[in-house]
């Protein structure tokens, strides 16, 4: 609308000032060089307009002439940079399809296509990889450390060939330069977390985990859970030392971490005793039952008076499970404690019921104790033994990551590594008793 109004203003100016002259003719003549030349004024004015239209369009398609090597550069790289980017595109599609052949094929078009190596270098590193060629693909993540930009990925993909070929040590220096360059990210600290508790740095591992946590990185609990995890490891270590006093103390620490984790509770009473503080030893055990019933902790409470007259033993286990009386451990705690007291009735009643809410291996194999010293019945015992062998594995330290059953509980998985894995748990395959039963 605005233009409009514009284009009847000057078109009124035109028409005005056309009048105004034509209203006032007059006569102008020009001299120049022996020439003389005579017109009217309207004459004059057309000319002039003409001449000075005609030199604005000749400027104007010079202006187009000299603008059009550069616009016509300009579309060809546009249209080199599209075809770039499409066989980038159709080279992550041919990744994420598994065809390392097109990716590759796609990555080596589009470095020609684009000037722009970081994106390159991913999809020729990411083709490599799919093809199994992990030395170009080493090749690729190292030259993408030299440029700021693509350093953090460079060393990601790095991390990743170390892991997998199971170079620890050059696992651990990678994680540790991907932390000084961007300690935000969650799977740097994650993944320097893990590496450093493998390789049984336990201070470093601490460390890490305060600062995760301190980045909000984790849930607390979690948090907490994994730091007794620590702590816990960092007792065994200085028990192995000698340093029972400080074994003690982190034993203490990690138990604080995380009340209701039964091998830091275990530890910490079996350390507790081993420096004569047994009362206290009963009373962390007592107050531990409740929270996180466990054989291992059964073990350590017994072993606080490991000469105790058997029945008066069998006496100190209620004392142990009375804040948890019907906990199937707190049962089967009792009838062990009872059968090594030769007190069989009570043994059986308490195996029976723990039978009778879930049929265990270990309970079957309980009942055949009491079975062959109260009775010495063999066909009876045999009964047992056979029902043992055919019942549910029992609980025990599992691997949530391989499956693997390791003997005692460690921070690490002693069959794939994987960190904070093991569980008390039933596992997954036959139960040993069923191989040893048909032996």
């Amino acid at each position: 609308m605005r233009r409009l109004l514009l284009f009847v203003a000057l078109a009124a100016l035109v028409v005005a000032g056309a009048v105004w002259i034509a209203d006032r003719p007059g006569r102008i003549s020009i001299v120049w060089q022996g020439w003389r030349v005579d017109t009217s004024v309207a004459i004059l004015l057309i000319v002039t307009a003409a001449t000075a239209l005609f030199f604005a369009l000749g400027l104007r398609f010079l202006g187009w002439l000299v603008r059009v090597p550069r616009q016509w550069r300009r579309w060809l790289h546009e249209r080199r940079r599209r075809r770039g980017y499409q066989a980038l595109t159709l080279g992550m599609v041919a990744v994420a399809a598994g065809d390392p052949d097109e990716a590759a094929r796609h990555a080596r078009r589009a470095d020609v296509l684009l000037d722009e190596p970081p994106l390159t270098m991913l999809l020729s590193a990411q083709a490599a990889q799919l093809n199994g060629d992990e030395a170009a693909a080493r090749r690729y993540f190292s030259a993408m450390l030299d440029r700021k930009e693509t350093e953090f990925l460079g060393l990601r993909g790095l991390l990743m060939q170390a892991t997998r070929t199971g170079d620890a040590d050059a696992a651990l220096e990678l994680a540790r330069r991907a932390r000084r360059l961007r300690p935000e990210t969650p799977w740097v600290l994650t993944t320097l977390f893990e590496l450093e508790s493998r390789a049984g740095q336990w201070r470093g591992a601490e460390a890490t985990l305060a600062e995760a946590q301190r980045r909000n990185l984790l849930p607390a609990p979690v948090a907490r859970h994994r730091r007794a995890t620590v702590l816990l490891e960092q007792s065994r270590a200085a028990e192995a030392d000698g340093r029972r006093h400080d074994a003690a103390d982190l034993a203490a620490r990690a138990h604080d971490e995380d009340r209701a984790f039964a091998p830091a509770a275990a530890a910490y009473v079996r350390l507790l005793g081993a420096t004569d503080r047994v009362r206290k030893g009963e009373r962390v055990a007592e107050k531990a039952w409740p929270l996180g019933p466990h054989p291992e902790l059964a073990a350590a409470y017994g072993d606080l008076a490991p000469s105790a007259d058997p029945v008066a033993a069998a006496q100190r286990v209620d004392r142990l499970v009375a804040g948890l009386p019907d906990h199937i451990e707190s049962r089967i705690a009792q009838a062990t404690a009872a059968l090594r007291a030769g007190l069989w009735g009570e043994a059986r009643q308490k195996l029976g019921a723990a039978i009778a809410e879930r049929p265990s291996a270990r309970a079957y194999a309980l009942m055949a104790e009491v079975e062959e010293g109260e009775t010495a019945d063999a066909a009876a015992t045999q009964k047992w033994l056979r029902l043992a062998a055919e019942a549910p594995a029992a609980e025990a330290w599992t691997c949530t990551s391989c499956g693997s059953v390791a003997p005692v509980w460690s921070a690490v998985c002693p069959s794939c590594g994987a960190v904070d894995g093991l569980r008390w748990q039933a596992p997954a395959s036959v139960p040993l008793l069923a191989h040893a039963g048909s032996g």
